[in-house]
C-alpha cells in the first residue's frame, strides 16, 4: 500500500510538472494587457509602454496598454485582482500601490492575497516643480511662502494615494508646512495646472516632466531621491535643501493576479528582465531619468511588503484618508 501511495504521489508530481511546463510553453497565446492606473503620459504609463514594446517583440504577441485612472490606482488594481489569472492581464503600478491599503480601508481586494508581484521595472526621481512665474529658485523659497501663509498654498498629485501624493505628504511633514492637496486623474493634468499657475507645486515623476523643465516651462526646485539625478545634475535633492529623511523613490512594478500559474509568473519575470536589459529600453529610460530595477519574484514581493510598512507609517503621521 505504501508503494502504491508513493507511486501515486510521484505520478501526481510528474503530472504537475508537465502541466506547469506546458503552461509556460503555451504562454502567451493572445495579446497581453497592461492595466495602468493613471492617464497616458504619466510616469507609470511611460515605463509601461517602454517595457511593453520590448516584451512584445520577444514574445511575439502585442502588449496593449490600457489606462484606467482613478482612486489612487485602486480601480485598476481591483480589475486585475478579479480578472483572468492566466498571465495575459497585468497591473503596471507605481509605489502608490503600497500606500493604498493604509488609506482605503474598504478595498475590494487584498493587496497581498489577491495580487502578486512579478518584478519591479524602474525607479525614478520625483521632482518638485513650480511655475517659473512664482519666482521661487530653491526649495526653501517654497517653504518660506507656505509658512508665511499656512494653508493658503496648494499642491498637486496624480490622485489620492498615488506615489506623487505620498511624496508630497512626506515633504510636508519634514518641512513642517501646511498646504491644500489637489488630486488629479494623472500627471499630465497636474502639469497643465502648474504651468498655468493655478497650482503652486507638484512632485512630478521626472519621466513626465523632464522635457518641460528643459524647455523652461517648469522650474525644478529639487529631486526626491537620495542622490542627484544624472538627468538633472544641477538640481539638488530635498535632503541637500536641509530636509533630513525626506527622500522618496518613485518605483514602477509589474503585478499579476495571485492565481497566475507559477510557471507563467516565472516566464513573465524572465521576459520583463530581458526587456530591462536591452540597450533600447535602457536608453529610453535614461532619457526619461529612470533606472531599470529588475528583481526576482520573491525579492519584489518582499520589497512590496516593506514598502507597505513604510507607507503606512507616513500615512498615519500625516493622517491620510482616501477620497
Amino acid at each position: 500500500m505504501y508503494r502504491s501511495f508513493s507511486r501515486l504521489l510521484a505520478a501526481l508530481a510528474g503530472t504537475f510538472m508537465v502541466a506547469s511546463a506546458s503552461a509556460q510553453a503555451q504562454f502567451p497565446s493572445k495579446p497581453i494587457r497592461f492595466m495602468v492606473p493613471f492617464t497616458a503620459g504619466s510616469g507609470t504609463d511611460i515605463i509601461a509602454r517602454t517595457v511593453g514594446d520590448a516584451m512584445s517583440k520577444n514574445l511575439g504577441q502585442p502588449v496593449v496598454v490600457e489606462n484606467r485612472p482613478g482612486a489612487g490606482g485602486t480601480i485598476a488594481a481591483a480589475q486585475v485582482a478579479k480578472g483572468e489569472a492566466d498571465g495575459h492581464l497585468l497591473l503596471i503600478h507605481s509605489s502608490g500601490h503600497a500606500l493604498n491599503p493604509a488609506i482605503y480601508p474598504n478595498l475590494s481586494y487584498d493587496t497581498l492575497k489577491d495580487l502578486t508581484g512579478i518584478t519591479a521595472l524602474a525607479s525614478l526621481p520625483n521632482v518638485m516643480i513650480v511655475s517659473p512665474a512664482r519666482g521661487w529658485k530653491a526649495v526653501n523659497d517654497a517653504i518660506a511662502a507656505a509658512k508665511a501663509k499656512p494653508g493658503a498654498l496648494n499642491y498637486a498629485s496624480a490622485g489620492t494615494g498615488s506615489a506623487t501624493h505620498l511624496n508630497a505628504e512626506k515633504f510636508k511633514l519634514r518641512a513642517g508646512i501646511d498646504a491644500v492637496h489637489v488630486p488629479f486623474k494623472g500627471t499630465p493634468e497636474a502639469l497643465t495646472e502648474i504651468i498655468g499657475g493655478r497650482i503652486d507645486w507638484f512632485f512630478a515623476p521626472l519621466a513626465s516632466s523632464i522635457a518641460m523643465i528643459r524647455e523652461g516651462k517648469l522650474q525644478a526646485l529639487a529631486v526626491s531621491t537620495p542622490s542627484r539625478s544624472p538627468a538633472l545634475p544641477d538640481v539638488p535633492t530635498t535632503v541637500e535643501a536641509g530636509l533630513a529623511d525626506s527622500s522618496y523613490v518613485f518605483w514602477v512594478g509589474m503585478i499579476a493576479p495571485a492565481g497566475v500559474p507559477a510557471a507563467v509568473q516565472q516566464k513573465l519575470n524572465e521576459e520583463a528582465r530581458k526587456a530591462l536589459a536591452s540597450a533600447d529600453v535602457r536608453e529610453r529610460m535614461a532619457r526619461a531619468g529612470a533606472d531599470p530595477l529588475p528583481m526576482s519574484i520573491a525579492d519584489f514581493n518582499a520589497f512590496i511588503r516593506a514598502e507597505m510598512e513604510s507607507a503606512a507609517q507616513i500615512a498615519k503621521a500625516a493622517n491620510l484618508k482616501g477620497q
